[in-house]
């Protein structure tokens, strides 16, 4: 009998068509994060049972840009950019399971298939957008690590703009945020094949970094706009009292989470 190979479709003899590698995966990134209070009610509404508000500060949102060079264990897609680089934006609030405080991404805009991939496995609700934002350098006209360098950063999806930022920086920190601080409590969902069967994957997760490095963050001020578009929501966690915002280079590896619980959520399948 013939075997097919990949850790994700399509799986094949070789295996070396399938999407997205097995675990570890690696990524070298630049970050723009911006912290705002929203109205705790827009927080409350994507959260599904059994999560619950955040007791500190459950209106706190982190909208983040990130600008990633990713691989798997060899490497090699480094060395083949195009397989390696991909851009970013994501919603990140706070939530509460059994007393124990955790992140968990809302919104997410990636601009490769593959990262969409990676992000379904990991309960990530990754969709297709368009992402930029300022890269530093050392040289030219680009802004440089330091106090009074701008950044812009801009989101659009389905031919809208969803979201536009400008981010100076004003000191060194001591944090990068405190949104986006913590392990990730994620659902992973897929539907029945069979119509009206509801959910045939139904799990709450809990997922972060198997190992963590990063450069000096630095802290700033932003001016930040979101857009109202036909088929996506992030207006919704409308800005009412600016935080902060943050610049940080990052190095992460991940390599698997874990089971919290399975079948508790409630979500509809339709």
């Amino acid at each position: 009998m013939a075997s097919v190979r990949g850790y994700l479709h399509p799986k094949t003899a070789t295996g070396s068509s399938s999407l997205i590698p097995a675990p570890p995966w690696k990524y070298s990134g630049d970050l723009l994060t911006v912290e705002y209070r929203t109205d705790p009610a827009r927080v409350r509404e994507l959260l599904p049972e059994p999560l619950e508000l955040a007791d500190e500060d459950p209106g706190a949102v982190a909208l983040i840009w990130a600008d990633w060079q990713s691989c798997s264990t060899g490497e090699d897609e480094l060395l083949d950019p195009v397989l390696s680089q991909y851009k970013e934006a994501f919603a990140v609030v706070r939530c509460s399971y059994k007393g124990r405080t955790y992140s968990r991404c809302v919104y997410i805009w990636v601009d490769k298939d593959f990262a969409i991939a990676r992000g379904l496995h990991q309960g990530y609700p990754k969709k297709l957008g368009s992402i930029h934002q300022t890269r530093p350098h050392p040289y030219g006209p680009a802004p440089r690590i330091e106090a009074g360098a701008r950044f812009g950063a801009t989101l659009a999806a389905a031919d809208r703009r969803l979201a536009q930022a400008v981010v100076t920086l004003r000191e060194p920190a001591q944090t990068n945020g405190f949104v986006n601080g913590h392990p990730m409590a994620h659902h992973r969902w897929l539907p029945s094949i069979e119509n009206g069967k509801g959910l045939a994957l139904d799990e709450l997760i809990e997922t972060g970094a198997a190992s963590f490095e990063a450069g000096q963050p630095w802290v700033g001020d932003a001016e930040l706009e979101l857009f109202e578009a036909p088929t996506e929501e992030l207006a919704r966690l409308e800005i009412r009292e600016p935080i902060a915002a943050y610049y940080r280079q990052v190095g992460v590896v991940w390599d698997g989470g874990r089971l919290l619980e399975s079948g508790t959520s409630g979500a509809a399948a339709g």
